[in-house]
């Protein structure tokens, strides 16, 4: 195997489809498609909050090829549960806020009413996400303390 080899013994980009059809990596598209949704919606009503979808989108979409791919796993210095659950939290934040502007708003348009209720919804897919996130990458892991030492057994 060469050096420019993986990992996983190719050099070339491929995506995991067993990662794909995993809780995580649904997740991960259930999240891709309510953002591209909510995106057109508040493309076609309130354009001025179009960047908040956009960009979760963007994340949301580099964090599923970093996991697909195992890519990840080159960046060791990186803590990545913690990276995904601060993704997860702040995108509920910042969808709930904007949902509940978009619910506000009295314009009786479809696209306004259709970009609050699936904003609502992809806040609870964050929240589930994060949830899982904590449960099983943050608080489950006995064998370390708080200084990264581990604990003598």
């Amino acid at each position: 195997m060469s050096e420019r080899e993986g990992a996983h013994g190719s050099s070339g980009f491929s995506l995991d489809k067993e990662f794909l059809s995993s809780l995580k990596g649904r997740i991960l598209l259930a999240e891709l498609v309510l953002c591209f949704v909510i995106f057109i919606c508040v493309a076609a009503s309130i354009p001025s909050y179009l960047a908040v979808p956009m960009v979760e989108f963007i994340i949301t979409l580099g964090f599923l090829i970093l996991f697909s791919s195992h890519y990840y796993l080159r960046f060791t210095a990186l803590n990545w549960p913690c990276m995904d659950f601060m993704r997860c939290v702040s995108a509920v934040l910042i969808f709930l806020v904007v949902s509940i502007v978009a619910a506000a708003r009295n314009s009786g348009d479809g696209g306004t009413i259709t970009a609050a209720l699936f904003g609502f919804i992809l806040t609870g897919v964050f929240s589930y996400d994060a949830y899982n996130i904590y449960k099983t990458e943050i608080r489950e892991r006995p064998d370390e303390t708080g200084d990264g030492a581990a604990e003598p057994k």
